[in-house]
């Protein structure tokens, strides 16, 4: 950058000399080599492909089948050692998975051993497609949720439970296919639209209405409300109390007190990871011999029933691609995609994050996409990573996917052989277990932090829990989404301006109502513009801008204003409309006899503006300057000495203060 001129400012003591410098474009690059830049920028940041630089045809290959299957990467390495601590987390989380299987199928009002299906063939897809070391795969709660209540707005699932479980089945195709799609099209940002505000308020109103549907089994209700709200929840309990069974009840209060006491235990300590991990399988054996041996369906306590022996039959025959509910199952494989997507790729980030390794987001939504889709034709309905599991996983040692292996087989013997012992299960039991799984998703802590940072997150995270618990699942999380939108536009709209003073002694110019001891320069007005400019805010910029000038006026002692000096490091992008608000800010000045001055537009900012300004008629040279400082001390000396050009070369200019 080169030096165009010298400004030598006198103060009563020191003379300070200035170089100003000039804002030059950015070097040449063609319209293609834009596009690709942005394109790279926009679709691939990661830069997947540098590991193939200066690689040999057949390393190259090699690095491609391991990009696509991340098992081809560590399994050469793979150890006896490593095997043993994933034997051990694999059968933990198979005591997790086979509770939480039946019963979250049973809140997807799918038959129980879908929910075991599920645990059986996903985790064996993840494991070879797979990038996180401890990701446990299978049924969650709200996606569960979600499905069972979008499909039983049309088709009631004990009317017509074979359509209902083709629906399932075609749902969870196309969660699959729109999951590897955003995989596969690198359109990942898509799912950030559902901030951390959301996600807490969500899933908080989620747990809620999980929890109620659950006093049907924990109250042993036989009529019971269909929907999904607080209100028809609460009026079902309370005008079937005749249907209350005690025994069931006091079952139902043992077990959930057992349940909570070892999540309690386990949190408190985690070297203790075992005991809530194990809690729930040991509550189902333990209730099914009580149930066994009471005889108690002779007493009001519901079971689960026979369940169908031998792994998963093949369902690619049900799924429906055509017919009155394909809207449906398109937009319930929609939500359920991108909510069992969000759910596993935080999941998968944060225990990366904990352990130091690295989670590619891209890969993650193919390989949980493709897990979808073969489950779909394999009797499963959408799976992803669930917290609760995965936990688990990690704080039994986990050390690769292989963990998710062994649950499969474990999950597979059980299916093979040991289906007859859950026939006398009683519904009660799993109504608890879902209720201790779910009642983690209420993150207070959390919901406290967001208070005190940014109200309006507040605000959507309360909306998003509202709208679930009074509303529906679905329509909470698209009001709450639709907040978040409208606060993103509002930003783009109304990007913040503010007024700029100098720092007492420095050259430094900042907010002056962040920073009380800046001081206003006499004869000048210094704006910062916080956003790109384009044709959503250019109104707002102008009329902006013309107030601060009229504010400007209405101060007796500054009243003398000759330059706006607009600081423009923040503006990152302008349009052909962003343009035309300097051309009409200009002629609206110089009528009033006032200097538009830019100080550091960037690149892109810049060329535009060069390019938009052939008859140089309002991007002038020495109305650009790189910093503020250099800006004011230039045109204070053009002032002082009333002269509108400066001299080539180095000049040595008085400014008085």
């Amino acid at each position: 950058m080169e030096p165009n001129n010298a400004t030598t400012m006198h103060s009563h003591c020191v003379d300070i000399t200035m170089e100003v410098h000039q804002v030059v474009p950015p070097p040449y690059k063609s319209t293609l080599q834009k596009f690709k830049a942005r394109l790279k920028e926009t679709f691939f940041p990661d830069d997947p492909l540098r590991q193939f630089q200066g690689q040999s045809l057949n390393r190259k290959l090699i690095l491609g089948a391991q990009y696509v299957f991340p098992i081809l990467q560590w399994g050469p390495n793979y150890t006896l050692k490593l095997f043993k601590s994933d034997l051990v987390s694999g059968l933990t989380i198979a005591s997790l998975a086979i509770p939480q299987g039946i019963s979250y199928a049973k809140l997807a009002n799918l038959p129980p051993i879908v929910g075991l299906y599920s645990s059986f063939v996903p985790p064996l897809v993840y494991a070879v497609l797979g990038s996180s070391r401890d990701l446990a795969v299978g049924p969650v709660s709200i996606a569960s949720l979600v499905m069972g209540s979008m499909l039983r707005q049309e088709v009631s699932p004990t009317q017509d439970p074979l359509l209902f479980l083709q629906l399932a089945f075609t749902s969870t195709f196309f969660a699959g296919l729109f999951q590897a799609s955003l995989g596969i099209l690198r359109l990942g940002f898509i799912i950030d639209f559902l901030s951390k505000a959301i996600l807490i308020g969500f899933m908080a109103g989620a747990a809620i209405i999980v929890s109620l549907q659950q006093l049907k089994s924990l109250l042993g209700i036989t009529h019971f409300t269909n929907q999904m709200g607080l209100v028809p929840v609460m009026t079902s309990v309370f005008h079937n109390i005749h249907e209350w069974s005690w025994q069931t009840i006091v079952m139902g209060i043992c077990f959930l007190v057992l349940l909570l006491l070892a999540r309690h235990v386990s949190m408190r300590k985690p070297k203790l990871f075992w005991v809530s991990a194990g809690a729930p399988l040991v509550s189902v054996i333990i209730s099914t011999l009580l149930v066994f041996a009471i005889k108690g369906q002779k007493h009001g306590i519901s079971v689960i029933g026979k369940l169908q022996e031998g792994i998963n039959p093949p369902s690619w025959n049900m799924l429906q691609f055509h017919g009155t509910y394909l809207g449906l199952v398109m937009k319930t494989g929609l939500i359920t995609g991108i909510l069992s997507l969000t759910e596993g790729i935080a999941v998968g980030r944060t225990f990366a994050a904990l352990r130091n390794y690295k989670v590619d987001g891209n890969k993650e939504m193919i390989a949980i996409g493709f897990m979808n889709v073969v489950g779909s034709s394999t009797s499963c309905y959408v799976t992803t990573g669930a917290f609760s599991r995965s936990a688990v996983n990690n704080n039994a040692g986990a050390k690769t996917a292989v963990s998710n292996i062994v649950m499969s087989v474990t999950v597979m013997v059980t299916l093979l052989f040991l289906m007859p012992l859950f026939q006398y299960t009683p519904n009660v039991v799993l109504g608890a277990i879902i209720v201790t799984a779910v009642i983690g998703l209420i993150d207070i802590p959390a919901a406290l932090h967001i208070w005190r940072i940014d109200k309006f997150d507040f605000i959507v995270m309360l909306v998003a829990f509202f709208g679930v618990i009074f509303i529906s699942v679905q329509l909470g999380l698209a009001i709450a989404v639709g907040l978040s939108t409208f606060k993103i536009l509002l930003q783009v709209t109304r990007p913040k301006t503010v007024m700029l003073g100098k720092i007492p002694g420095t050259d430094i110019y900042r907010n002056l109502d962040q920073y009380k001891e800046a001081e206003r320069i006499p004869g000048f007005l210094i704006l910062s513009i916080e956003a790109p400019i384009n044709f959503a805010n250019i109104t707002y910029l102008n009329e902006r801008t013309l107030r601060w000038i009229e504010e400007e006026d209405n101060i007796k002692e500054h009243s003398n204003l000759r330059f706006i000096i607009l600081e423009m490091s923040a503006v990152s992008a302008i349009d052909t409309s962003g343009i035309s608000l300097f051309r009409e800010l200009k002629s609206t000045l110089e009528k009033k006899g006032v200097e538009l001055v830019l100080v550091n537009p960037l690149a892109e900012v810049i060329e535009k503006l060069k390019k938009a300004d052939e008859d140089n008629d309002f991007i002038r040279a020495d109305n650009l300057f790189l910093t503020v400082g250099e800006a004011v001390a230039s045109l204070s000396s053009t002032m002082k000495s009333q002269s509108s050009t400066m001299a080539e070369g180095p000049q040595t200019i008085v400014a008085h203060y």
